[in-house]
């Protein structure tokens, strides 16, 4: 559920905080007020394309936050799937900060791409524009939408579909990269062998690289470590004027003193160790000098041998195992156009088993579809005549085609009749804008059990329509609203007198600016924003009566 919207420098509106409830929540206002740029606040912290001509004149950024609280715990597994951050009393906020040429959008405080952020809204709300109600114009949304409406049934069964699709289309590209003439086939014999031959006689070990480069850099520098060692060596002198042979003076000395004064014991030990230890160190490093002679041979041994290496990882992976998985792959190929003939037979025979599979798995989705179809070609019916489409013929064709996709083999097409003695046609070449938004919405009625989404957000849902169908609308709206949080923007009081919480978007001048404010009406407020929507210009006695009406009966409604 969808618990609060804050809205800062965003257009007209130079602050706004509201709190949504469950059920109904509407929203009104004058035409020009601002209730576009509520819903407009909300596509863009879901990820909507921004435009820096958003941000409020004179203000650095615009500012929008989400506050959504989920309990359902497979919607919240869901969330986390996504690698999306959850507070733990299910709390999920989105956020997003627009300033010129960029935004910064978060979750729970933690950055994310647009990408991201429109995956993990698409779990949690649906708005419902003139833009979605367009998209049921096309037939792969309503396939969609019919597959939605099957159920858990054709969820798995299109899981098992795409798989088995994946395979088959795989066996198939193998069969055609593999379908060359004799000609073709001969150059991929040679250029394997070449390169198999190539890659086995570097005889290379996974791992050597890091080796041989390890090696080669030591004995690259071992000259000017050579020469710094020197002057270490130099500078300790152990057989001639230097720290070794000054140290053992010293110690010397210090005993002599000793002898005269036992006080100086633990000075006299300390100097002793360090003559032992500045010996140890010329000691050990003449070891090492002696041991680190440079190698011409070797050296350029190992320069030739990554040559070797750094050729072959250029031509056929970055590493030595990657090398060694080419070298494998092209072994298989060797083979495989070798034995060509027997490869594309034994190639065809998977073909056919995956195709046979594939096919069964299609005509039990098209079964499914048909018979699911036919079942919600009545609800949907039933839907639009309570939506005051009182002579509406609606089916739903579903027709196998010659291919397969990931999806199944089916064509899934709406055809409606909106008029007595019109043949049905497809939802495209029928429907108005309006007429749209009422099936769009007779659809989410008969889909709401399914549909999983805990918030839809309805705008424009009113567009062309008024009187008795405004109210059966209203109905509609009410029954969506039992089930799911549901958010409508909209001028007709039928509408808005269903409320469940009502909210009134104004704009008004301050300080010569022009600002937009949303606030929650009380009853006694509800009431008159209704007569208002009813009356018009002036709110009479006549329009507060037919408010009180209008909110009576919607009380009814919602109570049966």
């Amino acid at each position: 559920m969808l618990e609060s919207l804050t809205v800062k420098n965003f257009a007209l509106i130079k602050e706004a905080d509201v709190e949504f409830t469950k059920g109904l929540n509407i929203l009104t206002g004058e035409t020009g007020a601002g209730k576009s740029v509520v819903i407009g606040s909300i596509a863009l912290t879901l990820g909507e394309k921004a435009v820096s001509d958003i941000i409020r004149e004179g203000a650095e950024y615009a500012f929008s936050e989400l506050v959504f609280h989920v309990e359902d715990e497979k919607l919240i597994s869901a969330i986390k799937a996504l690698d999306m951050p959850v507070e733990e009393d299910g709390t999920i906020i989105l956020s997003r900060k627009i300033q010129p040429g960029r935004s910064v959008i978060k979750v729970c405080g933690e950055t994310v791409t647009l990408k991201q952020m429109r995956e993990l809204s698409s779990l949690l709300i649906d708005i419902h524009g003139q833009h979605e109600h367009q998209s049921l114009l096309k037939e792969s949304r309503q396939k969609e939408l019919l597959d939605l409406y099957c159920g858990a049934d054709m969820e798995k069964l299109l899981s098992e579909i795409k798989t088995s699709y994946t395979a088959y289309n795989g066996i198939c590209s193998r069969i055609e990269e593999l379908s060359v003439d004799d000609a073709s086939r001969q150059r991929e014999l040679s250029l394997a062998e070449y390169e198999i031959n190539e890659i086995e006689a570097a005889n290379i070990v996974p791992g050597e690289e890091e080796e041989l480069e390890k090696r080669y850099r030591k004995m690259k520098n071992s000259g000017a470590v050579f020469e710094i060692l020197s002057r270490v060596r130099e500078a300790l002198a152990p057989d001639g004027e230097g720290a070794v042979e000054y140290a053992g003076r010293a110690v010397h000395d210090i005993n002599a003193a000793l002898a005269l004064d036992e006080g100086l014991s633990d000075i006299a030990g300390e100097l002793a160790d360090c003559e032992d230890m500045l010996r140890t160190v010329a000691r050990e490093l003449d070891d090492y000098m002696e041991d680190s002679e440079f190698d011409e041979a070797l050296f350029k041994e190992t320069e030739e041998r990554m040559d070797i290496i750094n050729h072959l990882m250029s031509k056929y992976g970055g590493s030595t195992e990657k090398i060694a998985e080419y070298l494998e792959k092209r072994r298989a190929e060797y083979e495989e156009y070798k034995n060509l003939d027997s490869v594309l037979e034994k190639l065809g025979k998977q073909k056919d088993e995956a195709e046979q599979k594939l096919r069964k798995l299609c005509k039990k989705a098209h079964d499914m579809r048909v018979k699911q179809g036919t079942a919600l070609e009545k609800e949907i019916t039933a839907a639009l005549t309570d939506l005051n489409f009182l002579k509406v013929s609606f089916t739903i064709d579903v027709t196998e085609r010659g291919n397969y996709g990931s999806d199944g083999n089916d064509d899934v097409r709406f055809m409606i009749s909106l008029n007595p003695g019109e043949k049905k046609r497809p939802l495209s070449e029928v429907a108005s804008g309006g007429e749209l938004s009422r099936i769009m919405l007779a659809l989410k009625a008969v889909l709401a059990d399914k549909d999983e989404i805990g918030t839809l957000i309805f705008d424009e849902i009113d567009t062309g329509i008024s009187g008795k169908t405004a109210w059966m609308v209203s109905e509609k709206m009410a029954a969506i609203a039992k089930s799911h949080q549901t958010i409508c923007i909209t001028h007709l009081p039928q509408i808005a007198a269903m409320a469940d919480t009502h909210f009134c978007i104004e704009k008004s001048e301050v300080d010569g600016r022009t600002e937009t404010n949303i606030g929650r009406l009380d009853d006694e407020q509800s009431l008159n924003e209704l007569a208002r929507l009813l009356g018009g210009g002036s709110i009479t006695d006549t329009a507060i009566a037919n408010a009180q009406e209008l909110k009576a009966e919607a009380e009814r409604v919602k109570a049966g």
